[in-house]
Order: structure tokens, then C-alpha cells, then sequence
């Protein structure tokens, strides 16, 4: 479409308007994916505005996944995010369609080469269970050289222990024993997207609590439990996004005020998503050590030991876990045999536990490297935990078009917080491989986009 039939569709001239109008444009279908928008100067001159009003709406635009600059190429329609992605995914999924030249440090999966070879630990499974070897579709849902592993090395005594399809594959099941429709649940803010969009999906109203460089803060989390929540959501250690860890210190003191508020008649369970598990460099702190008959704790191996291998741990009270257990037995039944014995064999396998070993300290050097690059251009920051870093920003909106220019894409802070200013992005160092030179680049290109401002101006030219 050209400038002058987009230009007929624009009533306001304010950039606000004009996202407006080209986003009509592109629901209804007269704008398609593709589709090259007329150049900033061109809009700006047949709309009579700044070309600075223009280039306002078309960051706008950008920030909601709708358009991407490409450059000389020029800014062309995207195609629409996936409907079948919850809300706050499909905002982390804008402009996913990465070019070759875009380094991705949005995504939060973690380094392929960090995880250990399946290769040989299938055949060595294939090589001991040549066949299917389940005898009843009555048996335990987790195998006994798994559950001895897991209590092994549990950070709590569980008197239940089971295996399900994921970190948050166990918390929507174990929300669902503990909540009902209009529940409220304590969440961390910022807190993970799509367990945010679990807590909506179910119904249940979610009461934010701030998290600090020691994890969820106690003050705020008396106050949450004055509205007497069904449930409290937290993460042990590597935080998503913050990477903040709970040292014992702050276990115990959440603990007291879960006491405290338990004399007074209230007693929610907690749910601990220990989703970094083995990449994390922080001890294994739980809530669990203080209160074993309410918290329930999932352990994943998604980051590392591949998300494709689908398994979470959860172990807690018998009460909550024994329900989780047979509500499953209504669906799935339980998780593959056949993946929890390669995860056995991972778990137990020396070049497997070196990999893992590996990659955990990997990531505490790139973690390392990015923050003291960052010092070097002026942003002093607290090293964090595990994969992500959560870095302020003046604008989101703004850092995410410097950074797109800069080629470097990160995740927009908005589908991780709950409440207050949108004020951060998270940075996955994930694709962070390069070696100093790419470490250098990258915080040149993330410090300079912190500081961004929009600066659009909306008067007439």
C-alpha cells in the first residue's frame, strides 16, 4: 500500500494515532504481512507532522510485535504472533522471526552445546529396555532408581515424590489441588510470564510481593497473606528474570511469617519452581527445611539436561501430592519410563555430570563477564544467578528499537511484571558465545540502549 492510501486512514496525527490507524489497518487484512509502510520522511511529509511523530508510532508499533525495521529494506508488516500462545508468551515471542545477523538473547533456553549428549545415554536405555516394559497401567508413576536419586539429593525429607511433563505442567497441577476459581495465589513480581498467565487461565487472583537480590521480600509477603492466599509462588534460586537467589538467611525469615500468619488461622502451601535445578550456582535452599508439611517443590531439568526431555521433579506433602498423582491418572497416566530412565542414566553417567557441570560454570562466567563489561560502560549492576539478567532501562520501548538496530534482541519487561513501572528487560545469555569481543559488543549495545529515551515529538511540523 502506498504512502498516500496509509496516509487517507490517519485521522489523529499524534503518534499514538498513528500506531492506531496502521494497526486497524492491519487486523482488517488491508495491510498484510509483508507489507512494506511508507518511509518516516514520506508519512511524515503527506501527514504534515515531525518525522518524529512518525518514528514514535512506528516504535510503538515494533514494541507490540506489528511491524519490524529491516534497515534499507524498509518497515514491513510481521505476521501475527500464534493464537494458540498464551498472552504474556505471545508478547515475549515478538519479532521471533530472528534474521541470521540478530544475536537472540530473548529466548531464555538455554546453550545447546552446554547440554549433555543424548546419543549415547539413548542407546545405553535402548541397550537395557528394548521393548516397552511397563506391565500395568496401574504401576507407580515414577521409577524406583528415580525416586532413590531424587531423595538422595532432595532438599527437604518429602513424604511424596513424582514426576510430571515440566516445571509448569506441575505448578498448573498443583494449583489446581490447592485453589479454586477466584483463589488468590501470592506470585513474585516480576515473576516467570507464562506462570502468570497460568494463575489468570485458572481464575485465581494474583497478589504481586517485589523480589530483591535474596528473593521474595519478606514485608511485602506479610502483607500479601493479609488477603489470605491459597498459595504462595515463588523461586528458590536463578530467579526468571532477576536471577536472585534465597540465601538461608531469607528462607528463614519467610518461613516466620508464614508461621506467624499460620497461628493466626491462615496456611497456604508454597509452591518453590526450581526450574535452573543443576545450572544454578546458588545451595539448594527450600522453604521446605523450615515447613515440610507445606511446600511443595518441583525441580526441572529442562536447562539442564534439555527442555525437549519434558521432565519435572515434585516432591511435598502426601495430601496435595497424592491427589496430583491420581488426577493424572485420569489423563496422561503418568510421564514416559522410557524418559526417566535416560534422565536416571544422565543423573548417573560421569561424562553426563561433567557436561552439566560445565555448563553451570559457563553460565556463572558469562553472568560474570556481561555485568563487568557493563561496570565498564558505566551500568553497575549485581551479578546474578543461572541464564537471565534483569537489566533497567529508561524506556522499554526505546531499548528494544536501539538494541533491534544494534542487532541484539532481548525480552520486553512488560509480560513479567504484575504491577509498578515497566522499567527493565531481561537478557538471556543463553546464545552469549562469542567470546569477549561478542561479551563487548553486547554491553556496548545494552548499556547505550538503558539510557534511551523516547523523545518523539508530537506537535505539527
Amino acid at each position: 500500500m502506498a504512502g498516500m492510501d496509509v496516509a487517507r486512514h490517519i485521522q489523529d496525527r499524534t503518534p499514538r494515532g498513528i500506531a492506531a490507524a496502521i494497526s486497524r489497518l492491519v487486523r482488517s487484512g488491508e495491510l498484510r504481512p509483508g507489507d512494506r509502510l511508507p518511509t518516516v520522511r514520506a508519512l511524515a511529509v503527506d501527514l504534515q507532522v515531525s518525522p518524529a511523530t512518525v518514528s514514535g508510532a512506528w516504535q510503538a508499533l515494533a514494541a507490540v510485535g506489528l511491524v519490524e525495521s529491516r534497515g534499507r529494506a524498509g518497515t514491513v508488516v510481521l505476521p501475527e504472533p500464534a493464537a494458540w500462545l498464551p498472552p504474556r508468551y505471545r508478547e515475549m515471542q515478538t519479532g521471533a522471526e530472528s534474521r541470521r545477523e540478530v544475536l537472540d538473547l530473548s529466548t531464555g533456553t538455554p546453550d545447546p552445546t552446554l547440554l549433555p549428549p543424548l546419543g549415547p545415554a539413548l542407546a545405553r536405555v535402548a541397550a537395557h529396555s528394548p521393548a516397552a516394559t511397563t506391565e500395568s497401567y496401574l504401576g507407580s508413576p515414577l521409577i524406583e532408581p528415580l525416586e532413590r536419586l531424587l531423595r538422595a539429593s532432595w532438599p527437604f525429607h518429602a513424604p511424596r515424590l513424582t514426576v510430571v511433563d515440566g516445571a509448569v505442567d506441575a505448578i498448573s497441577r498443583t494449583l489446581e489441588q490447592l485453589t479454586g476459581f477466584g483463589g488468590r495465589v501470592v506470585v513474585e513480581d516480576p515473576g516467570f510470564p507464562p506462570v502468570l498467565d497460568l494463575c489468570d487461565q485458572l481464575g485465581l487472583e494474583r497478589i504481586p510481593v517485589p523480589v530483591d537480590r535474596y528473593g521474595m521480600v519478606p514485608a511485602g509477603l506479610a502483607r500479601a497473606l493479609r488477603s489470605d492466599p491459597q498459595a504462595v509462588l515463588l523461586q528458590p534460586r536463578a530467579h526468571n528474570p532477576t536471577g536472585a537467589s534465597l540465601t538461608a538467611a531469607r528462607a528463614r525469615e519467610l518461613a516466620a511469617v508464614l508461621r506467624s500468619h499460620r497461628a493466626t488461622g491462615g496456611d497456604p502451601h508454597v509452591i518453590e519452581d526450581d526450574h535452573c535445578g543443576q545450572i544454578a550456582s546458588s545451595p539448594d535452599v527450600s522453604l521446605g527445611q523450615h515447613l515440610p508439611d507445606r511446600v511443595v517443590h518441583i525441580r526441572s531439568y529442562s536447562k539442564s539436561h534439555g527442555p525437549d526431555l519434558r521432565i519435572a521433579a515434585v516432591g511435598g506433602p502426601a495430601a496435595v501430592l497424592d491427589r496430583l498423582i491420581a488426577r493424572r491418572m485420569l489423563g496422561p497416566g503418568w510421564t514416559s519410563r522410557l524418559l526417566q530412565r535416560l534422565l536416571v542414566d544422565l543423573l548417573t553417567d560421569g561424562d553426563a555430570l561433567d557436561a552439566v557441570a560445565q555448563a553451570r560454570r559457563t553460565y556463572y562466567a558469562r553472568q560474570r563477564a556481561l555485568v563487568t563489561a557493563l561496570a565498564r560502560h558505566g551500568l553497575t549492576l549485581e551479578p546474578a544467578d543461572g541464564i537471565n539478567l534483569w537489566l533497567p532501562v529508561a524506556d522499554e520501548s526505546a531499548a528494544l528499537v536501539r538494541l533491534a538496530a544494534a542487532g541484539v534482541r532481548v525480552a520486553p519487561g512488560r509480560p513479567f511484571r504484575s504491577a509498578g513501572a515497566v522499567d527493565h528487560v531481561r537478557v538471556s545469555l543463553g546464545a552469549l558465545s562469542g567470546g569477549p569481543a561478542e561479551v563487548e559488543r553486547v554491553a556496548h549495545a545494552l548499556a547505550t540502549a538503558a539510557g534511551a529515551r523516547h523523545t518523539a515529538d508530537t506537535r505539527p511540523a
